[in-house]
């Protein structure tokens, strides 16, 4: 099994939903991002989710914009965050997946691109902006170099494309569970079982549930319907509030951590 298969059977056999954690590579410089990530790791991430930072990041709500904005101000680029993940290799084995847009993957080549990534120790893409339907050369490029493909249900995809969308993924599904951008919300909606459900008619892959996830109440609520829980811009709100402290940023998201995960927040009832 691959680092991403591993993730999700060990979670299964615990018998709770995978944690899956979202930073934007480089926030808010290379050293503390490096930290960052540390800290959501040994706090108990099961999938890391690393936002490539990108100039118009048009699913991204405040919160992952202005990550993106401290991440390109403080130098990140490309190289740089490829230089992220080797440092991440150095201590830990867990998945990795790149949040990122299309855009900077057509600028280097699906080729090379997902031969850069895989070296550097890259698990999977999610190409938050490229449709399955034309991300054939996309796809060839991930399958050669044994990259694996994410692709994003929205609560208006149509079940003529849920199909669609789960043959061309690889990796894990992500159900989105609200329409709109990144960013903390204060409930989740009631439809993500049913939609959940749905979706798993079409694959026997993980199907994973982000967007607006920023409480332990959350995380309960759709680690009983879905295989694994995205949070994202709670943890990226613990950056924000100690851009200049790498040690206050560290002990920031492990507390954040710790309130997501408490009373066994991921366990299956």
């Amino acid at each position: 099994m691959n680092r991403i298969e591993k993730a999700f059977a060990q979670a299964r056999a615990e018998n709770r939903a995978a944690f899956v954690g979202y930073l934007c590579a480089g926030d808010p410089n290379f050293e503390g991002s490096l930290a960052a990530c540390r800290a959501v790791i040994e706090s108990g991430v099961d999938v890391l989710e690393l936002g490539v930072p990108f100039s118009d990041p048009l699913a991204d709500g405040l919160t992952n914009q202005l990550a993106a904005q401290r991440a390109l101000e403080s130098g990140s680029n490309s190289e740089r965050v490829l230089d992220l993940v080797r440092a991440i290799r150095e201590f830990s084995e867990v998945p990795i997946i790149f949040y990122t847009y299309y855009n900077l993957v057509f600028a280097q080549g699906s080729q090379a691109y997902a031969e850069r990534a895989k070296a550097a120790g890259v698990d999977g893409i999610l190409t938050l902006d490229l449709p399955p339907e034309e991300a054939g050369e996309h796809l060839e490029a991930c399958a050669k170099h044994a990259i694996q493909t994410v692709f994003i249900v929205a609560p208006t995809t149509p079940d003529s494309r849920l199909e669609i969308i789960c043959k061309a993924t690889t990796g894990f599904v992500y159900y989105v569970s609200r329409e709109g951008v990144t960013g903390e919300q204060a409930s989740m909606s009631e439809s993500i079982q049913a939609n959940v459900a749905q979706i798993k008619k079409h694959t026997d892959l993980p199907v994973v549930v982000g967007f607006g996830i920023s409480n332990a109440d959350h995380v309960r609520t759709v680690a009983q319907a879905a295989d694994g829980v995205v949070v994202g811009s709670a943890i990226v709100n613990c950056i924000a509030e100690n851009p200049a402290d790498d040690q206050a940023i560290a002990t920031s998201l492990r507390a954040k951590m710790g309130m997501l995960l408490e009373g066994g927040a991921l366990t299956k009832k």
